[in-house]
């Protein structure tokens, strides 16, 4: 699959090349990680999903420090010289990120220790510290830790004898010092067992073992419980002091495909060796002395600059093990996904009634298992030939590789593109590609330098008018789990026309195809930055011809330059531009006479918003784009992605009136970004109601015919003339 070769549009009124007019890419994600530590300091949340946001900033910073900042140290470690669209250098930008990061980090720790630990132990969750505990808490951590901590523990002492051992990637630790009678002060490190629980059960008191209607629970750190009973580790040794640390390496996999003879094992091997990356972040508490960072910072080849000191936890993502307490009372309200009335008319039978019309399903709030019914009933059903899919980040378990299973088992022809360089899910994706390959499926891992992030699936069925091709075309992954909380849209459709646009697609994908423009389809990296590109010039041409032009774009993220380019050049033009970006927004809206037509907004609440939406306003014979891609050079560059239309008019108008309306009218999880790259949030007018979008969402459906509810609020978010 080609790339095109493509250049920078020009500017005929002022110079869009200025480093002024562009957010730096690594300080809005820090904006963006900000607004989901906001999240877990908003009251309208329960009580464990707030904590639960506490354990997704610090997930997210994790690999934010893993990927991006590694690759930053990289730049400056080979002297780069070329700056970010901004203008800064990779230098600068490592230490304005640094900056940045440490009063944010401290205070979510605050935040963590003044506010939500109150709060859970007014819930009867008790996070404790050893030293809060009685004897009676004591003995029973000290026989836990005897039959459940100790025989998985491994001290490693530091001397002539034993070198400074590998300190692994995101792993928590002790710094031991320890007393020989013979050698005098000597280091040790304990690693923490990654497999068990951070955070270990202990006894209430007598007194506070009864609550009205709740049993109450407290824990203690691990961490704490491991150095409390070193002496055990030691024996016949004093030790003196004990300081946890943890370390994060680089984690990014770089592949030399081209000269990989097996994909899958060099994806392995490159997996195993990510352990032994470049640290990039040291982490420690303010109570480890100067002579203890020093040894940590010398063993780990690292400058002072790569560490952070942390007042509070380190590794605060493990509070997701206290989101899976049994307390109802304190998690958002379950809810039961809805599924078309038109599955009812055809009693389930999902061929005919995409026969009758294109399905279009809005998860979460639309049920998954829509989708795995599609591919359960091609696996079954005698006239179905073959089944082709993607299979990008699937999860454990997944319901939809074990319908591709048994789809083998029925004599069905099966082929998968597995893509293994699925950042963090590579491991998965290995065991996934050799389960299918031993159930005799085609298994190919994607096209050398380019990752596959399209999500679509193609069924080929023998019906009597011929062959029938059945196409499931979706902006998320076929991953069951996270389909219970990421918003995303898909589309069941037996247009014959997408469907050869993705026999093409894969053809190019397990062959040597090299076609270079599909006929309804926009697929990166052929013709999807081109055909953006050729939309956006369009509603410029046409607002000069009849006075009116509109975009909105709903995205996860807004990087690449020469979008951006073109989006200044369509406001200057008075293209009216509505974006929604959840994440990273390296556009500077609201620039007088270059973006002052343009309105960003980031959404951040209960479901991540994780749908990409194209609507061009052309003119008023509306085009619209859902798919895979974000506007990022590597998406767009780098990576097979794919943007499907929504033809159908009635499905069309329902995404406009019933999700982007109500997205740019939402007043709860809303937040605008101003010109100088924060954030505001954004609330209702004097006398109006709060509008929150993902709560409308969970009472109506997208199609009105399938509302059984009142009609919602009357919505008029689009500028005039829409």
């Amino acid at each position: 699959m080609e790339q095109p070769p493509h250049s920078p549009s020009t500017s005929s009124s002022m110079d869009l090349e200025r480093p002024d007019l562009y957010i730096n890419r690594e300080l809005s994600w820090i904006e963006f990680n900000r607004r989901v530590f906001e999240e877990a300091q908003d009251s309208r949340h329960p009580l464990l999903e707030r904590v639960k946001f506490l354990s997704i900033f610090d997930t997210n910073l994790d690999e934010f420090m893993m990927i991006r900042v590694a690759g930053l140290k990289d730049k400056v470690a080979a002297r780069a010289t070329t700056p970010s669209p901004d203008g800064l250098s990779a230098e600068a930008q490592l230490r304005e990120v640094r900056r940045r990061l440490a009063p944010l980090v401290q205070e979510v720790r605050r935040y963590w220790r003044q506010e939500l630990l109150p709060r859970l132990a007014e819930q009867h969750i008790y996070i404790l510290d050893y030293e809060q505990l009685d004897e009676e808490q004591r003995a029973a951590l000290a026989e836990y830790f005897e039959y459940e901590i100790f025989p998985v523990l491994t001290p490693l002492a530091v001397d002539p004898g034993h070198p400074f051992p590998h300190i692994s990637n995101r792993s928590l630790n002790l710094a031991v010092v320890i007393n020989d009678a013979v050698h005098g002060e000597r280091f040790a490190r304990v690693k923490v067992p990654p497999r068990l629980p951070r955070f270990i059960q202990v006894p209430l008191p007598l007194q506070a073992r009864t609550a009205p209607g709740v049993q109450p629970v407290a824990f203690v750190w691990i961490e704490q419980v491991i150095a409390a009973h070193l002496s055990r580790l030691f024996p016949g040794i004093d030790v003196w002091e004990s300081y946890p640390f943890r370390v994060l390496r680089d984690a990014d996999i770089e592949l030399q495909e081209d000269e990989a003879s097996d994909l899958l094992e060099d994806v392995e091997k490159s997996v195993r060796e990510r352990r032994f990356g470049s640290v990039v972040d040291l982490a420690v508490n303010p109570s480890m002395p100067p002579r203890i960072r020093s040894l940590l910072l010398d063993n780990l080849e690292i400058e002072a600059s790569d560490l952070t000191v942390i007042d509070g936890p380190l590794g605060m993502g493990d509070l997701m093990e206290l989101h899976a307490l049994n307390r109802p009372d304190l998690k958002d309200p379950p809810f039961t996904p809805r599924v078309p009335r038109l599955l009812s008319k055809y009693c389930g039978d999902l061929f005919a009634a995409i026969r009758e019309q294109d399905l279009l399903l809005h998860r979460p709030y639309d049920s998954f298992g829509v989708v795995v019914d599609f591919i359960r009933a091609a696996a079954t059903d005698p006239q179905v030939l073959a089944i082709k899919q993607t299979l990008y980040r699937v999860g454990t378990n997944s319901p939809v590789v074990h319908a591709l299973l048994e789809a083998v088992e029925h004599g069905k022809q099966v082929a998968t593109l597995v893509e293994l360089k699925a950042r963090f899910d590579e491991e998965n994706n290995i065991e996934w590609a050799r389960a299918l390959e031993r159930a005799g499926v085609h298994v190919v891992y994607g096209l050398i330098g380019l990752k596959t992030h399209a999500k679509v699936a193609l069924v080929v069925r023998r019906e009597p008018d011929g062959l029938r091709r059945y196409v499931h075309l979706s902006t998320g992954n076929y991953n069951a789990l996270t389909a219970r909380t990421y918003e995303d849209f898909c589309l069941l459709t037996c247009d014959p026309v997408i469907g050869a646009d993705i026999s093409d697609l894969f053809n190019s994908l397990t062959g040597y195809s090299r076609l270079n423009a599909y006929r309804k389809l926009l697929v990166a990296p052929v013709s999807l930055r081109r055909g953006i590109l050729e939309r956006i010039e369009r509603e410029i041409r046409l607002r000069r011809e009849y006075g009116y032009g509109l975009l909105i774009f709903k995205l996860n993220a807004l990087v690449d330059p020469e979008i951006i380019y073109k989006l200044y050049e369509a406001s200057q033009a008075g293209v009216q531009i509505e974006l929604i970006v959840r994440g990273i927004c390296c556009l500077r809206p609201g620039i007088p006479g270059i973006s002052e037509n343009i309105r960003v907004r980031s959404i951040v609440g209960r479901f991540l918003e994780h749908s990409r939406i194209f609507y061009f306003y052309n003119g008023g014979a509306e085009e619209l784009f859902l798919g895979s891609a974000d506007m990022m050079q590597r998406n767009l560059n780098n990576r097979v992605e794919t943007l499907f239309p929504i033809e159908d008019p009635h499905l069309r108008q329902a995404i406009r009136e019933r999700v982007l309306e109500i997205l740019l009218a939402d007043t709860v999880n809303a937040r605008e970004l101003l010109p100088d790259g924060t954030y505001t949030r954004i609330r209702p007018q004097p006398g109006e109601p709060p509008l929150d979008c993902q709560a409308w969402f969970l009472r109506h459906p997208l199609l009105e015919e399938d509302d059984n509810d009142e009609a919602g609020p009357t919505i008029s978010a689009l500028p005039s003339g829409a």
